[in-house]
């Protein structure tokens, strides 16, 4: 199954084993990175290292061989599918005892891991979720209107409208006032089927709450037809694609995607340059991991600004949470810190329980200058 809405996220969730732990597995699949070979390296390393870590858990017999179900399930699945899995990330939620199993096709590369808990562990399907917007594209000439849904990287048709509008009138033809009767006469079915197209568009942004709107449509025809716009709509608009109604499905997904990529990194890059800003004039904002961390544990972060897939290993106390770099013991608890593998999965998770917003930036932007991690903050202490 494809992850593709809150709901499914809401539903994982909504399961809680009292008796037994359910396993929660994650493994980046991306092929355009990785050859399968290291794929199944790095799978094989992360069963094993979780087989061990069972032996070692404080649980009775009963609960050990319900994970150790759970992981030879997990195996079984990856030995018999691996080879014609397509997408970039895989995530695969089990509690065997209580016989749930749900398998989820991930659009991005999650960080590998295993959670062993009494819930599921969704919090990478959350953030994976908050990188994408539904987007309609509607594609406008003359006489035809085409509205498609766009998410994920897939596409669908929503509606379309064809409008018996006259053909221009043609030079040399019909002169003088005929001439410009039949003008004002053309132009009035024009407009009615701007004003149409307006009102459908509007109709579908209520029905399914898109978060931008892609238009594709002659300059022209946009001077007439943008003016018709509701204002919410007008909201949403981010721009034309080089599209027209007549262009095949794989055309006008391809033109989509691409302008998605490029929103999406204006809006990376705004985000990057707003924190570097407020940094350098010692304003809200933190960054590096030492520092963010602290913030953290502090309750100071607004929103967690990190480069994606970027890890480090850390410490974290047993009794409080609070996250370090290296600190041995805790100062607030006088307690040995425990090592963890990514104390950035742990940010991320302590980040999102307080509510606070998290932007995942592409890797190379200038963020790498500042550690790869930082921080908004609500006040400064």
């Amino acid at each position: 199954m494809k992850l593709s809405s809150q709901q499914q996220i809401e539903t994982l969730a909504g399961f809680k084993s009292e008796d037994f732990l359910t396993t929660s597995f994650y493994l980046d699949t991306d092929k355009s990175r990785m050859t399968k070979k290291e794929i199944n390296l790095s799978f094989k390393n992360i069963l094993n290292k979780n087989q061990a870590r069972i032996e070692r858990i404080d649980l009775s017999g009963e609960k050990k061989k319900s994970l150790f179900k759970d992981l030879e399930k997990i195996r079984r699945f990856f030995n018999q599918n691996f080879a014609s899995y397509k997408s970039s990330g895989l995530a695969i939620f089990s509690c065997a005892e209580q016989d749930f199993w749900h398998v989820f096709n991930l659009p991005d590369p999650p960080r590998n891991s295993i959670v062993f808990d009494h819930n599921p562990y969704v919090r990478p399907l959350s953030a994976i979720l908050d990188e994408y917007h539904s987007i309609c594209t509607l594609l406008l000439d003359r006489r035809e209107a085409v509205w498609y849904e766009i998410y994920m990287g897939e596409i669908s048709l929503l509606n379309n409208l064809v409008t018996d509008v006259p053909p221009k009138v043609k030079e040399g033809g019909w002169e003088g006032y005929e001439s410009k009767r039949i003008e004002r006469h053309i132009a009035t079915h024009l407009h009615e089927h701007f004003k149409n197209t307006a009102q459908i568009t509007f109709n579908l942004f209520k029905k399914n709450h898109f978060d931008w709107l892609f238009l594709g449509c002659k300059d022209e025809h946009w001077t007439k037809f943008e003016p018709l716009l509701h204002p919410y709509i007008k909201s949403k608009l981010k721009g034309r694609v080089k599209t027209k109604p007549s262009d095949s499905l794989d055309k006008v997904l391809s033109e989509s995607i691409q302008f998605e990529k490029k929103l999406k990194k204006e809006e990376e890059d705004e985000i990057v340059d707003c924190l570097v800003a407020e940094l350098e004039k010692g304003g809200l904002a933190v960054s590096g991991v030492k520092d963010t961390l602290k913030k953290l544990n502090q309750g100071e972060v607004q929103t967690l600004v990190v480069t994606r897939n970027f890890s480090k290993q850390g410490r974290i106390c047993p009794k409080c949470n609070f996250m370090f770099l290296d600190q041995p013991r805790c100062p607030t608890c006088q307690i040995k810190t425990e090592k963890v593998v990514d104390i950035i999965d742990e940010a991320v998770e302590m980040a999102m329980d307080k509510n606070c917003r998290v932007k995942h930036i592409l890797p190379l932007s200038k963020l790498r200058r500042y550690g790869d991690l930082g921080a908004f903050l609500r006040y400064k202490t």
